[in-house]
């Protein structure tokens, strides 16, 4: 565990709502995380205004203006070409420097890993980064990756994704052996296609930091049948925007049903104690936050439309994974797989 304070670096001006959502967030962090630092990237007319009225906030952050920010329409082509003295950018490049432990921003997700991986490089033995995120289940949580940075791998970047995985839970689970499924469609050993079915044959054979389960399905994601569930990026993005789909229609049909109707609203009356723990349980903000794994540095994307609140998950994430020395730890265990025979001697 790192025993100095951690520094993040905040993109102010990534995001629809900009330095408010960026400031009031971190200043909800550091309730929490009271020994954090920040630095904060972007247009200091546009961020003092909202970190005066954080004064402890204040006194632990340093502004860093830049007037030149990405787009969120940008293509990351373009913006790899135009980042220079953007406030993404220099986020990034603080973490590369060793100013900071990590990185936040709310901005062009496409953009943020292109630069993320260009500026700090994938760690020694990874071949490809991947997006993770935390899903609400049955159970607790799941770790699900990758969520869409990968849409074409094979049999070892889904073992890689594995490991990251792992260790990912083993911090923010604080689980000593992560469960690992690959997500199929089916559970049977013979389904699936070859790159997934050759992952779960090294899986079944090599000393990794978590316990191979087998195949699940994607209703086991939502099961919490086990603690991380990895796929490619394709599959993944498409569970991804389904689960976002699925909370999308419940909330439809609950103002419906029980709030378009006068004995709808005094039964939501009656419960509405049970409904408020269901909501705090189920906000998408509690969970909002895609860290980038395999880099050679931290970085977490927060969704565009974040809120304070949701902005606060985000760079809570990327807080614990600093003081947990995640990056060290992954370093470790990628460094023995590549060492194990049952994994080099694979056709892959």
């Amino acid at each position: 565990m790192s025993s100095s304070p951690a520094t993040i670096a905040l993109d102010a001006m990534g995001g629809d709502n900009g330095p408010e959502s960026v400031i009031s967030g971190a200043a909800l962090v550091l309730k929490k995380h009271p020994n954090l630092r920040f630095q904060i990237f972007g247009d200091e007319a546009r961020i003092w205004p909202f970190l005066d009225k954080y004064p402890e906030l204040k006194a632990v952050s340093s502004v860093i203006h830049t007037d030149k920010m990405i787009r969120s329409d940008e293509k990351p082509s373009a913006a790899l070409r135009s980042s220079k003295g953007s406030s993404m950018r220099m986020a990034i490049e603080s973490v590369k420097e060793g100013h900071a432990m990590a990185v936040v921003s709310a901005g062009n997700t496409g953009a943020l890993m292109a630069l993320a991986k260009m500026v700090l490089k994938p760690l020694a033995g990874i071949h490809r980064p991947a997006i993770a995120s935390i899903f609400p289940t049955m159970k607790g949580e799941t770790i699900v990756l990758d969520l869409g940075a990968n849409v074409l791998v094979d049999a070892e970047n889904l073992v890689q994704f594995a490991v990251l995985g792992s260790i990912f839970a083993k911090v923010h689970m604080s689980l000593s052996v992560p469960s690992i499924g690959l997500l199929n469609v089916g559970s049977e050993d013979v389904k699936g296609p070859d790159h997934v079915r050759g992952a779960a044959a090294i899986l079944s054979e090599i000393d990794f930091p978590g316990h191979y389960h087998g195949f699940v399905e994607g209703d086991d994601i939502t099961k919490g049948t086990v603690d991380v569930v990895v796929s490619d990026g394709y599959a993944g993005n498409i569970a991804l925007k389904a689960a976002e789909g699925v909370g999308n229609l419940a909330e439809h049909l609950f103002k419906k049903h029980m709030l378009g109707d006068p004995l709808g609203i005094l039964g939501a009356m009656i419960a509405f104690f049970s409904l408020k723990r269901l909501k705090k349980n189920i906000d998408p903000r509690r969970y909002n936050g895609g860290v980038f794994l395999g880099l050679n540095g931290l970085c977490v994307k927060s969704h565009g439309g974040c809120d304070a609140l949701a902005f606060s998950s985000a760079v809570g994430l990327a807080a614990e994974l600093c003081e947990q020395n995640y990056i060290e730890r992954v370093a470790r265990h990628i460094e023995n797989l590549m060492e194990q025979e049952s994994f080099l001697s694979r056709d892959l």
